[in-house]
């Protein structure tokens, strides 16, 4: 069954304690401490994985949890570190954070590999806290703990082009032509289970990938049918191929199909339904006499507002070549580069900063108002100001830590001076 939803919950491994021991040697009566150190954990490491293209094996195990580090051992002997827990996933994969729903990493592009969870260090054994005051420590280090979290991994697949329409309109039949994929295909709705991808090849031009995005219906963006489940799969897409059944063999109204799905589109991401289309109007073939005056009613509806309408038949091949050299030509118009889901939350980061205090305060000898502490200024070495990335990072972690309602507490006003650790602002809403 295809999966492109998943729950899981990670766990990286916990650092083996640090041990406490002293040098045992005949002749030698006082020996020093000499307690090794513990290992580190194991980390939870997300890899793409080519030859994936689906999330099934998530479905059947929903906990991960990486090795502890051992404990560390007499006569200076480090624990053993413990194993990373490595999880492949397609190319395309979104790791969100459950509780926020915000995205951790999407694992394309140049992402092929994400450290999500760092296991625990180890701790210190006693050997590093003999001083000359105390030559036989009885302590050492604990291991740092394991820390979890709860992810939902969400696979969009990678496509330059989304083919959308009504069920039964010709979109697997099209998708088989035009491509070396080989959906199964038969004249009942919701036939196609899964999203499709097909790699076009063309003479002359550069060849693009193509979605085929199956279980659009009425009222599929508020989760009925099956439409809900796959319009995902089109976010990464940077055109669109509407087809649309020409000949009305299913009993409705072309036009309307169009708008009908656009306004499903619109509903479940507006930016999406603003991206280039295409009407393919498919099944020609069934309607040799009449297809000039439909065709022309599309074109006559459509064609104003800059969508460009075109005759086919998946069956027959009608139409077909002139289709895809025209959606080469839209893509060659179009950025190259592939959507990737900019980064909203880095657990790492959070977790380092959640323990640390700060302090926000008015300077009245300055008129200013002073934000500091260890919390603050681990974030501030953490984050790039100068890149619009990191500037949206740093007024989140303001904004979600309080941080602005205690200004606003204090009595900031627009155009007061915020200052952090030598770096001054002006405060604006």
């Amino acid at each position: 069954m295809f999966a492109d939803r998943a729950k899981i919950t990670v766990i990286s491994g916990k650092g083996g304690d640090g041990h406490v021991s002293f040098r045992r040697e005949k002749y030698v009566p006082d020996g020093g401490p000499d307690g090794g150190d513990g290992g580190n954990g194991g980390s939870v490491i997300f890899v793409v994985d080519k030859g994936l293209n689906t999330l099934t094996d998530f479905r059947h195990v929903r906990k991960y949890a990486a090795e502890h580090g051992e404990e560390g051992k007499k006569k200076n002997c480090h624990g053993k570190n413990g194993a990373d827990v490595i999880l492949k996933v397609p190319e395309g994969t979104i790791i969100k954070d459950a509780e926020t729903g915000k995205v951790i990493i999407d694992m394309s592009g140049d992402t092929t590999e994400y450290c999500i969870l760092k296991g625990g260090r180890g701790g210190n054994g006693n050997q590093h806290y003999a001083t000359s005051s105390m030559q036989a420590p009885k302590y050492a280090q604990p291991g740092q703990p394991a820390r979890s979290l709860e992810l939902v991994l969400e696979l969009k697949v990678i496509a330059d082009v989304g083919l959308v329409g009504f069920p039964n309109v010709g979109k697997s039949t099209f998708l088989s032509r035009i491509s070396n994929a080989r959906p199964k295909i038969a004249n009942y709705h919701f036939t196609t289970l899964s999203p499709n991808l097909g790699v076009v090849d063309m003479e002359g031009a550069d060849g693009f990938v193509v979605a085929d995005i199956p279980g659009l219906i009425e009222g599929a963006s508020e989760g009925l049918g099956l439409g809900i489940e796959f319009l995902r799969h089109i976010e990464r897409t940077r055109a669109i191929i509407h087809m649309v059944d020409a000949s009305g063999s299913e009993g409705r109204d072309p036009i309307e199909d169009i708008y009908t799905i656009n306004r499903e589109l619109s509903e479940y991401n507006a930016e999406i339904a603003s991206r280039p289309q295409i009407i393919a109007a498919n099944k020609i073939d069934i309607i040799p006499e009449e297809a000039e005056a439909v065709i022309g009613r599309l074109k006559e509806e459509f064609e104003p507002s800059g969508v460009e309408v075109m005759p086919i038949s998946a069956v027959t091949g009608e139409g077909i070549k002139e289709l895809l050299y025209k959606v080469g030509e839209m893509l060659n118009e179009l950025p190259k580069e592939r959507i990737v889901f900019e980064q909203e939350y880095d657990p790492e980061a959070e977790l380092r900063f959640a323990d640390e205090p700060f302090t926000v305060e008015y300077d009245a000898s300055e008129n200013e108002y002073v934000v500091e502490g260890p919390r603050i200024e681990k974030m501030l070495g953490y984050t790039n100001l100068e890149s619009e990335k990191g500037f949206t990072f740093f007024q989140k972690f303001m904004r979600e830590n309080g941080i602005l309602d205690q200004l606003e507490a204090l009595g900031i006003e627009e155009g007061d001076t915020v200052r952090i650790y030598g770096l001054s602002f002006d405060y604006y809403k």
